[in-house]
């Protein structure tokens, strides 16, 4: 993204092999996820377009919902991902590679300039983002053993980064998070699983490109039995996290088995997913099955779970335990509030997923490219992208766990679509010269066809003869006299595109799914649209940032000390701060409006 914004950008990184590695599930998207996806992929980021060169199985999750909870999710090929990648990535002529690791800054006055290599390389710059994700003092933990300094398997941890980043006045924490592990697929006994292929529908994350997609695969799924529940147990005390190897807290969302069967005792079971790992090979990923227990207990569990019982382990599964920054350190760029020039973005951050990191990239690149180049910061707000939803939550409220994106975190679901990510954020992209002339034409193009569909449902009647056999299979009232498309699209169950088909007008595609979600939804979108402007009009409200929030004896002794903490920049962002009331904000209001008034001559 910096590139993209017009810097001169370079990717140091630990090993040019691994550039979109992924660690743990080979699998983009999900709930809330899937959205952010296609936000990166908008402002012109490569994820959608690698996860569309790589999906070997797509699915889009609840359908049987609202579309404001719509979630696109794809299994991908964990070779064909990280390829794709790279080559996405080698398009842009201002972004250089370069292999090494950061051990230290170059500092100038108070700003941080650049970094220093552990072999000695002098790397300058304007500004530095970090994107270490667990590898800053990673420790892997299978059992009781000895902790392995890794930053995932078979790649060492970064250390004197972690320690230059503390000597600038950095508060530092620990987190740990886990992978299951991966087993044998042709020692698997499929016959008796429960086979889950993906969707066939045409779907790309990316707006831009129509990749080609690779054959698909099917996922199993099974469970976890009460011989796994007994194993789990008499073994507890061997795990890295209950044996008391690790301290750092784990996402509760994510929790491994030994979390389940503690924390759910009296469930009879857990689901237990069997992924393809990628075209090339037979391996399978256990999702469900995370754990930190020794090796020989994991193969054991494995053999206990239905269709498993004579499984071969590939790798075991481990915990790893790793440093990360508490984001109320940060500003809403994503740069440290004292530090000019630092940037931070992903698990550094507290976060957890591939998608969470990617949103925060895309901030942080933007903006220290924009710090670089003297331009205006980017800063995307609550009811503009769940990247927004994201960045503010971690810089407003903070993190007691690995955070993890839902579509609940969002006041504005409706607003937040993921079919409507390229409408919301393309004026952005644009303005900021983030796409090419091709990829601006494509984009527009797709927001003209919306608005083309839009205008010819609110112009154009249906007969009682073209509309009823519709209506009928909707279990809804027929007609009597022609109606406005617009009108009929309203009803439940009524398919906008069924009647655009019948009166002989274009019907397929993503652009008459975004007019039928506007048409049917538009008097929920129109209230939702009411709330966030609102919301912009606290955001305008500007706190002078040279407020000293301890001096206002007007608000509570919580608020006072919760304001002077966050620093916030606007009346809306000191609103979200837990402990600040609302009386707390009238009277920060009329303390603002005081410190306004002209002074009497």
């Amino acid at each position: 993204m910096a590139a993209r914004s017009g810097a001169r950008t370079l990717l140091l990184t630990q090993h040019l092999e691994t550039i979109g590695q992924m660690s743990c599930n080979p699998a983009i998207g999900g709930i809330a996820k899937g959205t952010v996806v296609r936000e990166v992929d908008a402002l012109g980021g490569v994820m959608g377009r690698a996860t569309d060169m790589a999906r070997i199985q797509f699915r889009m999750l609840n359908r049987s919902k609202g579309p404001a909870v719509w979630s696109p999710r794809a299994q991908c090929d964990r070779g064909l991902y990280r390829r794709a990648v790279r080559t996405l990535l080698e398009r842009f002529p201002l972004l250089q590679f370069s292999q090494g690791t950061a051990a230290r800054f170059l500092m100038q006055g108070g700003r941080v300039v650049g970094v220093l290599t552990t072999d000695g390389r002098r790397l300058e710059s304007k500004a530095v983002v970090i994107t270490a994700g667990t590898f800053l003092r990673g420790q892997i933990h299978m059992g009781l053993a000895d902790p392995i300094p890794a930053g995932r398997a078979g790649e060492g941890p970064s250390v004197e980064v972690s320690q230059a980043i503390a000597d600038l006045g950095v508060t530092i924490e620990r987190f740990k998070t886990g992978t299951p592990p991966r087993i044998d697929g042709r020692s698997v006994d499929l016959d008796g699983l429960q086979r889950q292929d993906g969707e066939e529908v045409p779907y790309w994350f990316s707006f831009y490109e129509r990749a080609h997609h690779p054959n698909q695969l099917p996922c199993y799924l099974t469970h976890t039995t009460e011989r796994l529940r007994e194993i789990i147990t008499s073994h507890l005390s061997e795990s890295a996290m209950y044996g008391g190897a690790i301290s750092g807290r784990g996402p509760r969302y994510c929790p491994s088995i030994e979390d389940k069967i503690v924390r759910f005792p009296h469930a009879l079971r857990h689901q237990v997913f069997l992924e393809p790992e990628g075209l090339d090979t037979s391996e399978m990923y256990v999702n469900g099955l995370s754990t930190s227990l020794p090796p020989p207990v994991q193969l054991e569990y494995l053999r206990s779970v239905p269709g498993l019982e004579r499984v071969e382990m590939t790798r075991p599964g481990y915990a790893i335990e790793y440093d990360y920054f508490p984001p109320t350190q940060l500003d809403h760029t994503l740069r440290v509030r004292h530090l000019e020039g630092l940037y931070f973005a992903g698990q550094v951050n507290g976060t957890t997923g591939y998608e969470e990191a990617a949103g925060q990239g895309a901030i942080a690149g933007l903006n220290a490219a924009a710090a670089a180049l003297g331009r205006d910061p980017v800063r995307l707000g609550r009811d503009e992208a769940f990247i927004g939803v994201l960045i503010d939550d971690l810089v407003t409220r903070g993190v007691d766990e690995p955070y993890r994106l839902f579509t609940s975190r969002s006041e504005f679901r409706l607003l937040l679509r993921q079919d409507n990510a390229l409408r919301r954020l393309l004026p952005l992209a644009v303005e900021r010269g983030l796409l090419s002339d091709s990829e601006r034409m494509v984009g527009e193009d797709r927001l003209e066809g919306e608005e083309r569909v839009m205008a010819f449902s609110r112009e154009t009647s249906i007969s009682p003869v073209q509309a009823n056999p519709i209506l009928e299979e909707a279990r809804t009232s027929p007609l009597s006299e022609p109606v406005r498309l617009s009108e009929l699209a309203k009803r439940p169950g009524v398919d906008l595109g069924a009647l655009l088909g019948a009166v002989g007008a274009p019907h397929g595609g993503e652009e008459t799914a975004w007019a039928s979600v506007e048409l049917r939804y538009g008097g929920y979108i129109e209230r939702d649209q009411q709330l966030a402007d609102r919301l912009s009009e606290m955001e305008e409200f500007v706190i002078p940032a040279e407020m000293e929030f301890r001096d206002l004896v007007s608000l509570s002794f919580e608020a006072r000390e919760k304001l002077s903490r966050h620093q916030p920049s606007s009346l809306g962002h000191a609103g979200r701060i837990p402990g600040v009331s609302p009386s707390d904000l009238q009277n920060l209001v009329m303390e603002i409006l005081k410190r306004r008034r002209p002074t009497p001559a």
